[in-house]
């Protein structure tokens, strides 16, 4: 009895396996393989097609099929574990398999349907709404600091330096010697502190050209603070360190 079907209904001889399988409503983990052999072979007699690359992929199957309905007249193979093999075990496999990636792309397609009926404009904020800033609570933030913390944004600040540095291109070139004049910079320091009431030590380390000088400036703010001449405050170890300057206040 022939089928009524076409060959570019289906995509492959998976794709026409599955069909019979449905439409015999049978088991596909317990496929009568007799008479849905002798369907497909139905189905190919009845193919119109030039393509050659297509029937052969048709052929191979019917090959395949009359293979398994021969094995399954044969007494059953035991394997290592004792166990009968079923010789459609990897005919039932690749037909999961190829089931899987088939809803697999309905799925897809089904998605790609909704996306195109959906769509999107550019993300607009008003300029009040991108330009406002959490305000922040200094009290919360300011807290006592000691040597060690000033010692870590030190070292922070010294890395970040080390990390600007190419390690290729910073072999190239003429090396020269930093010479840096302490009282030129002490009195930077003095004139930077006098003229920020508050400000961050990172703020006037990024200033710095040079490891050389960021070393100096540390010195200079040690003694600095030393003296009495400024505070430092801080609240966590990664935090900036706040300075508030007493020079200017002594000078108002």
């Amino acid at each position: 009895m022939a089928i009524p079907v076409k060959l570019q209904v289906f995509e492959g001889p998976l794709d026409l396996l599955l069909h019979l399988i449905d439409k015999n409503k049978v088991d596909i983990y317990d496929i009568p393989i007799v008479e849905i052999t002798a369907q497909y072979l139905d189905y190919i007699k009845n193919m119109e097609t030039e393509d050659m690359n297509i029937m052969s992929e048709f052929l191979v199957m019917a090959a395949t099929l009359i293979d398994i309905k021969c094995r399954m007249l044969l007494p059953k193979e035991i394997n290592e574990e004792g166990e009968e093999e079923d010789p459609r075990e990897e005919l039932v496999q690749k037909l999961l398999e190829y089931k899987m990636y088939k809803y697999m792309s309905f799925e897809l397609k089904d998605r790609q349907m909704d996306a195109q009926r959906a769509l999107y404009r550019q993300q607009h904020l008003p300029r009040e709404v991108a330009d406002y800033r959490q305000p922040v609570d200094y009290e919360s933030l300011l807290a006592d600091v000691n040597l060690n913390k000033l010692h870590e944004i030190f070292r922070f600040m010294i890395k970040r330096q080390e990390d600007k540095i190419d390690p290729v291109r910073s072999t190239f070139g003429k090396i020269e010697k930093d010479e840096i004049d302490m009282d030129i910079k002490t009195g930077y320091v003095i004139e930077y502190v006098k003229n920020h009431k508050r400000f961050g030590f990172r703020q006037l380390l990024e200033k710095q050209g040079s490891k050389m000088e960021i070393i100096v400036t540390f010195l200079v703010i040690l003694e600095m603070m030393k003296l009495g001449q400024i505070d430092i405050e801080q609240q966590d170890i990664c935090d900036d360190i706040v300075i508030t300057s007493k020079l200017l206040a002594e000078a108002m």
